[in-house]
């Protein structure tokens, strides 16, 4: 008579396997067909038979008599009662072959704390020579007072009553496959393993109390709103033995009477009247270090762009500098007196008229964005 099972074939064995090739297939079988890690109907039926060949198998007498009858014994070849067998979850397979539990423990392991980013006001002259600043951070830190132990100074933690310090309870459950061992974390203590009798009166029992800093900041020269400043370890401090978090520092940056920035650059209007424009002058003009002679050549138009070299912001990270742009900006009188009104008219008549038109050059088109 041969079984409902072929116990060999539903563990892909050959039928000499060694005990130890036996044991590899169950764990690996069990590991993809037990209930829970397998949704699937079908996993609880396909876990029981898995269970009963290995019983067979492993058993050097039952599998013997397996061998000679093609019969599991005791149930006249129909397979073995399910009902009988204790299983405890993930953690029994795991137990059995690991030495270990399925879920690793609950204790809460040290990791960083939390980054915290500040934004810092700078005038236009701080972001272009450097500054140093203080900055007022407010950042939860270990309490002063019980170090963040959690405890009333001179007292410590406790080992949880209901865990026994293990950080986990195991609850068993009966069903009709066998019984479920569950392990969880422990709701009194949350898993630490310890419990406060005698809590901190500065923090409460937290460990940690919120404060407010102020640390020095060296700002180099040349940073921009786009610019990110990175203080390590000066962020919120770490949970269990963690390491503090890092302070991210950000910019804003006040506005110049005269001068806008474009990246490394600097850009300025430079007013010239008619007369200066036609005739060409020498001006001083301003920097952010001084003044600058520039010569402005006859004949000089609205729109002209004359670059003044390393005049603007020192590159981050470089020793290299950016220009300062000067764009010329041609001021038309809107109220004259007579005499300029006369000299004018004097001026335009000597002039040659313009009698063709023509496309607009592209600094013209420019004024239309």
């Amino acid at each position: 008579m041969t079984p409902a099972i072929d116990y060999y074939s539903l563990l892909g064995l050959p039928r000499n396997a060694t005990d130890e090739q036996i044991k590899k297939a169950f764990r690996r079988m069990a590991m993809e067909h037990h209930p829970d890690r397998n949704a699937n109907p079908e996993a609880n039926e396909r876990f029981k038979e898995i269970n009963e060949a290995y019983e067979v198998l492993s058993d050097p007498q039952k599998r013997a008599f397996y061998d000679r009858t093609g019969q599991a014994p005791g149930n006249g070849g129909g397979g073995m009662g399910f009902d009988s067998f204790e299983f405890g979850g993930l953690g029994d397979i795991f137990e059995a072959f690991f030495g270990g539990t399925a879920s690793t423990s609950q204790r809460r392991s040290p990791h960083k704390g939390a980054d915290i980013g500040v934004k810092v006001s700078l005038s236009f002259d701080e972001a272009y020579f450097g500054a140093g600043k203080d900055v007022e951070v407010s950042r939860v830190e270990l309490c002063s007072s019980c170090k963040g132990v959690g405890s009333r100074p001179g007292t410590n933690p406790e080992k949880c009553p209901d865990c026994n310090g293990a950080g986990q309870v195991r609850r068993t459950q009966q069903s009709i496959f066998g019984r479920f061992v569950q392990t969880s974390t422990c709701s009194t203590c949350g898993g630490q393993g310890t419990i406060i009798t005698a809590p901190c009166q500065q923090c409460r029992g937290q460990g940690r109390e919120k404060v407010k800093k102020r640390l020095p900041l060296n700002i180099p020269p040349g940073v921009d709103e786009e610019s990110q400043m990175r203080m390590s370890h000066e962020g919120e401090a770490g949970h269990y033995g963690g390491s503090p978090g890092d302070l991210y520092i950000r910019f804003e940056i006040k506005s110049h009477k005269y001068f806008v920035r474009r990246h490394s650059d600097l850009v300025m209007a430079l007013p010239l009247n008619f007369a200066q424009a036609a005739l060409g002058c020498t001006l001083d003009i301003p920097t952010m270090e001084g003044s600058f002679t520039l010569k402005v050549p006859a004949g000089t138009q609205h729109g002209r762009v004359f670059r003044v070299k390393d005049k603007g912001f020192q590159k981050l990270n470089s020793k290299n500098r950016g220009d300062q742009i000067v764009i010329v900006k041609l001021l038309t009188p809107d109220k004259l007196d007579q005499r300029q009104r006369q000299l004018l008219e004097d001026l335009s008549a000597s002039l040659p008229k313009a009698t063709e038109y023509s496309r607009p050059e592209e600094n013209l088109l420019q004024h239309l964005a």
